[in-house]
């Protein structure tokens, strides 16, 4: 007998079988000009069922999660605006902030027809919650749960009694891949786009996190405040043509070419540093759960745990003290709201100083260490991946390693991290307090 389904679930399932085509071509379009797969990967994609992750079948502990549970019982509501739905209230329900807002304007996600340059795609976010909404669509989130790695629901945008928060798996189909490091997690991309929204990778397709050269980001997405000097792809489509040699090349550019595309929206903004910032937290987002499963399934596989921890530890810690960012040239300035409300989200230590503090001159933050050390998903990295991970990041913040790569953190910025994370850090371990 086939499963019940509730009514929301018959309507997203109708607006789901509507896009199928599209979102089917866009993805086939995308698949054309994907990096190559990454053979250490390849046994990352088959283990979501395993007993030890249960991806798909342990009850999921995330902030939406959370919230969903709660809508059911009667124990919290969403008011529903009729411009923009449950958007404002869901936003403040999961404590995202709006000056937060991204704007994406090519087809490359479920809702592909309704978004264009004239009618982008909004993107909001906080250190575990990424809620998304085109105008006339449904509202999608993305919320990491901080053992299993990124699930995904959708809200319909009509009013119920109470608003029915649905997890989705298909968005596994592009949500958990080499491009996510084989667990399920987020992705930005940066894709040629046409006047109309149509992707166009043939004519330039970039994977983004924060090691991305600023000239390879944003094309497909509205930027705003200044990029100074430095170029990117944002804000602009391809002149009108059938030659499929056509290029598009980084600029500085202004949405003043679509003075009403963010009309409507809770904000102007697609601000840069919002942008700078995301690139960068969705790696992490990503190596976190990857460190995670790699601890779990050695543990469960009776292998040699603390030497799998070690390995996953590299990579994870060079994100997360932004060892290979892309230098950004001086002059970049965001929107001083987004600045603001970023930064006060603290903690900050004795002295002031916090590792959500911008600075945008040469580097995204002013303290290189990232700020997603305080997230739910580092507290729950098993033990053996914890102490892995604070055993190399102090390696490299007291000198003792010695690889060139990690000259570019300076004396300075290695003490300022460690004082920083001192006062601000639970469960830091003694040895961060040597003199």
């Amino acid at each position: 007998m086939a499963p019940s389904i509730s009514e929301p679930e018959r309507r997203i399932a109708a607006v789901v079988g509507r896009l199928g085509l599209a979102v089917a071509l866009a993805a086939f379009l995308l698949a054309l000009t994907v990096r190559a797969a990454r053979p250490q990967d390849d046994d990352f994609l088959d283990v979501i069922d395993h007993p030890a992750i249960g991806y798909r079948t342990v009850a999921p502990g995330d902030r939406v999660a959370q919230l969903a549970s709660r809508l059911a019982a009667g124990a919290a509501s969403l008011e529903y605006d009729t411009a923009t739905g449950y958007l404002p209230a869901l936003l403040r329900a999961l404590d995202i902030p709006v000056s937060s807002q991204l704007a994406l304007f090519s087809k490359t996600s479920l809702q592909a027809p309704a978004i264009s340059p004239q009618n982008p795609r909004a993107i909001y976010f906080n250190d575990s919650v990424t809620v998304a909404w085109p105008r006339g669509g449904f509202i999608e989130i993305a919320a990491q749960d901080p053992r299993q790695g990124v699930m995904f629901y959708m809200l319909p945008q009509q009013p119920l009694a109470p608003p029915t928060i649905i997890r989705r798996n298909e968005c596994l189909s592009c949500h958990h891949s080499y491009d996510t490091r084989g667990v399920p997690g987020l992705m930005a991309r940066s894709v040629i786009t046409g006047p109309r929204g149509e992707s166009m990778p043939f004519l330039g397709n970039y994977l983004v996190d924060d090691r991305t050269p600023l000239d390879e980001r944003w094309a497909g997405w509205f930027v705003t405040g200044s990029s100074g000097t430095a170029r990117h792809l944002g804000n602009q489509t391809p002149p009108a043509t059938r030659d499929l040699e056509t290029k598009i090349v980084a600029q500085t550019t202004t949405v003043s070419a679509f003075p009403d595309a963010l009309r409507g929206y809770p904000s102007t903004q697609s601000d840069i540093a919002a942008h700078l910032v995301f690139d960068h937290q969705i790696r992490v987002m990503n190596l976190l759960t990857r460190t995670g499963w790699t601890v779990r399934l050695a543990e469960s596989d009776a292998r040699d745990a603390r030497a799998a921890a070690t390995r996953a530890a590299r990579e994870l810690v060079d994100a997360l003290l932004f060892v290979d960012e892309a230098a950004l040239p001086a002059g970049i300035a965001g929107d001083n709201e987004f600045a603001a409300t970023f930064a006060a989200r603290g903690p900050a230590d004795r002295r002031g100083r916090s590792l959500r503090a911008l600075d945008l001159r040469a580097r995204l933050m002013r303290y290189p260490c990232s700020f997603m050390i305080y997230s739910d998903a580092f507290d729950a990295l098993p033990p053996a991946a914890l102490d892995a991970v604070y055993r190399r990041m102090w390696s490299i913040l007291s000198g003792e390693e010695k690889e060139t790569r990690y000259a570019r953190l300076t004396p300075a910025d290695r003490r300022a991290v460690v004082e920083i994370l001192q006062d601000t850090k639970k469960g830091l371990p003694e040895y961060f307090r040597q003199p």
